[in-house]
């Protein structure tokens, strides 16, 4: 994580939401990743979100595992609660801080890797206990941290900057959400803020589980060229005391569309994604329609956007267990300990 501070000036006639806050008092530290990583582009999008909503920063609870997409809770809401947990279990964490606390907004932000291979079995489990928060996976089909190999969610046919094809069927994490019971699911990409901003929102107000799978292109990774100075190249034929990377700076990649358009999108490296944005007309209450609707555009190549289901009427984990109206952690002693008829009382309800 990146712990540098930006400079506190800002122009005194910045706009202020209904708080009284600036869009600044909803930024974080600088970012370290690459120039032109999408990730940014989602740590910006859910300022924006959060800044536009009048979200109170020490209302909110922001959790992470490990990754380049676990280092995005860094870059937004620096006044926020906050934890980095280890590879793939930032869900175990989230539902201990949840029970513990149903009053804070929670935020995760997971990738591929996290979510989709060592992590998997957490991501089942939290989507099925239905947890209030908003989920975010930022996907960019490779592991970025380790140089590039392929994710869980690379397409058959992706190949790696190394060469390495993908041999294997992706696991697409939008229709596993939808299968597992999740509320509210959602698809975009990092580029396309005007969609993305208000999923976001949308996801933050929602009562249970909202998912939300974000592609993300990885500027230094998601490229198939040969070259004598790669990384692979490099690692096998010299020995150095130390491995330094430089990664040229590239321009974000942004793009807008109509909803029920086909957008094609060319990456940093000359690669073509395919996305299609839901139409007005589509009903995203209707599951079954929302599993068709994504395979659909799948088969043709097209990665389908925008808000793909909702289900407004569903129970949250504190309502399916009937936790008390007080929040966890500010129970007394007195609450958790009401002394011992009530707790022979408890046992004799389960003889």
């Amino acid at each position: 994580m990146s712990y540098i501070r930006k400079p506190k000036f800002h122009h005194p006639d910045l706009k202020t939401n209904d708080l009284g806050l600036t869009r600044r008092d909803y930024e974080g530290t600088l970012t370290t990743l690459c120039g032109g990583c999408g990730h940014d582009s989602i740590s910006a999008a859910i300022v924006q979100a959060a800044a536009d909503m009048s979200l109170s920063p020490h209302r909110v609870a922001k959790i992470s595992g490990i990754g380049c997409s676990s280092k995005i809770p860094s870059y937004f809401l620096s006044k926020s609660h906050g934890f980095n947990s280890v590879h793939g279990r930032m869900p175990s964490v989230a539902t201990g801080a949840n029970i513990a606390n149903k009053d804070l907004h929670y935020v995760g932000i997971s990738g591929d890797g996290d979510s989709a291979s060592i992590g998997l079995g957490q991501f089942c489990h939290i989507v099925r206990r239905r947890i209030n928060m908003l989920y975010i996976v930022a996907n960019n089909g490779t592991y970025g941290l380790t140089k590039g190999q392929l994710s869980a969610t690379a397409d058959v046919g992706s190949k790696t900057k190394s060469g390495e094809e993908s041999l294997y069927d992706n696991i697409d994490m939008a229709t596993l959400a939808i299968e597992l019971g999740a509320s509210f699911v959602a698809r975009s990409f990092s580029g396309d803020k005007k969609q993305l901003v208000p999923l976001i929102q949308a996801g933050l107000s929602h009562k249970g589980f909202a998912f939300i799978d974000v592609v993300s292109p990885c500027v230094t990774f998601n490229n198939t060229n040969f070259s004598s100075h790669g990384y692979k190249n490099t690692w096998e034929n010299y020995i150095s005391l130390s491995q330094v990377d430089f990664v040229p700076m590239k321009e974000e990649i942004t793009t807008s569309y109509d909803p029920g358009q086909d957008k094609s999108i060319t990456l940093h490296d000359g690669s073509v994604i395919h996305l299609h944005k839901a139409g007005n007309d589509y009903d995203p209450t209707n599951k079954e329609n929302a599993l068709q609707h994504i395979n659909k555009h799948k088969k043709e190549g097209e990665i389908a956007t925008g808000l793909l289901y909702i289900n407004q009427s569903t129970s949250d984990l504190h309502e399916l267990q009937a936790t008390v109206d007080k929040p966890f952690n500010l129970l007394s002693n007195h609450d958790l300990c009401p002394g011992n008829e009530s707790l022979i009382d408890i046992n004799n309800s389960f003889r």
